[in-house]
């Protein structure tokens, strides 16, 4: 998993190399490190938020409140229904006046019982931001994937058609980097290895892919790959595998 650059072989070949090292969860951190990283935020909210805010100020609510056991969804960034029910669920165990609006009061109680929340605790479920595309992506037909942003980008000619949030394999199996090129697209496949569905997958190296994951969509970055691209977004998979033909260039890059 750590060679790059190596030499194609028959098609035959590589198909057996592939239903050998197919790619499933590991119960690693996306990046092989636990997540969370370093504080993302200085404890200033925004406040007051309330039921319809958008961004980042809100994926913070909802990473402290996940940190309580208030909410076990997201963060989404969106202010909904179950936010609001998380926020009166704390206010009212800590005798303050439920609303489920997030007001000064509410914060500093929620901030003092909880740590700063990592960059990809913030984006456990994906909605980052894609990283400007890799100069090897603006021309032609190109996978074009961040390991930074963890986005992947389908471009034809310099423009996106669409981006997704990815998550890779960990410091055991780490995702290849460089240049390569869809060499079989398999829309069922299943990895014989670890008996593990990879639906819409397009391989490019090996026995790595880009394909849809279960468990990315369940558990976002709390997990990782064999070394496979793990998309949680079906529909945006599923299009993508609709378009992108055997030949297209995959470009994963830092």
């Amino acid at each position: 998993m750590r060679t790059r650059g190596r030499t194609r072989a028959a098609l035959g070949v590589l198909a057996a190399l592939v239903a050998l090292c197919g790619c499933t969860v590991q119960p690693l951190g996306a990046d092989g490190r636990p997540l969370g990283g370093g504080p993302v935020s200085a404890g200033n909210a925004g406040v007051p938020l309330r039921p319809g805010d958008t961004g980042t100020a809100v994926r913070e609510l909802q990473a402290r409140l996940r940190q309580l056991d208030w909410l076990f969804d997201g963060p989404t960034g969106s202010y909904d229904d179950l936010t609001e029910r998380a926020v009166q669920g704390f206010q009212g165990k800590r005798g303050l006046p439920v609303t489920g609006v997030t007001d000064a009061v509410t914060w500093r109680r929620l901030v003092a019982m909880t740590r700063p929340p990592g960059r990809w605790e913030l984006y456990l479920m994906g909605g980052q931001p894609a990283a400007a595309p890799d100069p090897r992506c603006l021309t032609g037909r190109a996978l074009c994937i961040s390991k930074t942003s963890r986005t992947l980008r389908w471009m034809v000619d310099g423009r996106t058609v669409s981006e997704m949030a990815v998550r890779f394999g960990t410091l055991r199996s780490p995702t290849r980097e460089g240049t390569f090129h869809v060499y079989w697209k398999s829309r069922h496949h299943v990895s014989t290895l670890y008996d593990s569905p990879m639906p819409y997958a397009m391989f490019f190296s090996g026995g790595e892919a880009v394909h849809y994951s279960y468990d990315f969509a369940a558990r976002g970055y709390a997990g990782g790959s064999h070394g496979c691209v793990n998309v949680r977004d079906e529909g945006a998979i599923a299009q993508v595998f609709a378009e992108v033909r055997v030949g297209d260039k995959v470009v994963v890059y830092r």
